[in-house]
């Protein structure tokens, strides 16, 4: 099968150096040109002298964990993340996976099964859900850090919230600072047993949206925080562990 997906590169690339690489996934019904218009990756990509890839599912969507199809994403992703190492240079060490709602699920699936492949995932309004997540060995077995973005007005909120959990119980995470917040967003942070940590941001007020983007079909721009800028922070800080 012919797969498709956009290329953003910085205006400072040097294919002599290795790049950070972040993969984001879109929703569905999506496309990856509707991603890269939403998230504001690129402006961060220019900033930071990174790439970005921006995939695009079959028929709108891709195979994660509750829906859709039955496309051999997980084999996609890894493919594309290989052949993006080989030819323009992506550093295996910093190759990151983010998406929202299918795409955010399809992040929890490639994080389990391409374990190794990505340092890091950042999920947004998506989650640990589905009959393959209530297998209690199914969980990475290499590490993979998490930044999620909860909202607690998304109908999807309940199922987020046990699925992060289990995702920590599972890889024995234990707190590892005291929990902060503003009126807007509450925030924990966790250290797992195998060196991967779990960032969980819920927003009581905000839907099934990705906080702080200007604008597009899934974009909140009032919900107090800017998702696209956190999720680089953490990817910066979350280099793949062996």
């Amino acid at each position: 099968m012919d797969r498709r997906y956009l290329l953003h590169a910085p205006p400072g690339y040097d294919p002599a150096k290795p790049s950070t690489l972040v993969i984001a996934l879109h929703f569905f019904p999506g496309s990856g040109d509707g991603m890269r218009e939403m998230v504001g990756l690129d402006a961060v990509a220019d900033r930071e002298n990174a790439l970005v890839a921006y995939p695009d599912g079959v028929a709108g969507g891709f195979n994660a964990l509750i829906c859709c199809g039955e496309a051999d994403d997980v084999g996609f992703l890894t493919a594309l993340a290989e052949h993006l190492v080989r030819t323009w240079g992506a550093d295996p060490d910093r190759i990151h996976l983010t998406g929202i709602s299918n795409g955010g699920d399809m992040s929890f699936r490639a994080a389990v099964e391409a374990a190794g492949v990505f340092a890091a995932i950042g999920v947004v309004s998506g989650g640990y859900i589905g009959s393959r997540a209530e297998a209690a060995d199914y969980v990475p077995k290499q590490p993979v850090s998490v930044i999620t973005f909860i909202g607690g007005q998304d109908q999807y909120a309940d199922a987020f919230r046990t699925g992060i959990r289990s995702w920590q119980q599972r890889l024995r995470c234990r707190a590892a600072s005291r929990p902060a917040g503003t009126p807007t967003a509450s925030r924990t942070d966790a250290r797992c047993a195998d060196g991967s940590d779990v960032t969980v941001y819920t927003l009581p007020e905000m839907g099934h949206s990705w906080p702080g983007a200007p604008s597009g079909q899934l974009a909140d721009p009032d919900a107090g925080l800017t998702a696209t800028e956190l999720i680089w922070d953490f990817f910066a800080a979350h280099p793949r562990r062996t």
